[in-house]
């Protein structure tokens, strides 16, 4: 089963990411990743930018092809 864009994994981490933004990117092993997205999106939310990381977290989980 071919893994990338469009995969059932990507799917699943993007609606994870959805409802906690980083979540997606920690189901695909991104630990960077996501704290940076969960982190970026905790504190835009409380300048009333957070959607823009959200949306971000849900497309870049989504998106994500694996290297090699």
């Amino acid at each position: 089963m071919s893994e990338g864009q469009g995969s059932t994994g990507n799917v699943l981490a993007a609606i994870c990411s959805f409802f906690i933004p980083g979540l997606g990117q920690l189901v695909q092993g991104r630990l960077l990743m996501a704290v940076i997205m969960f982190v970026l999106a905790a504190l835009l939310w409380i300048v009333l930018l957070g959607w823009l990381i959200h949306l971000w977290s849900i497309l870049d989980a989504a998106l994500y092809k694996p290297a090699g």
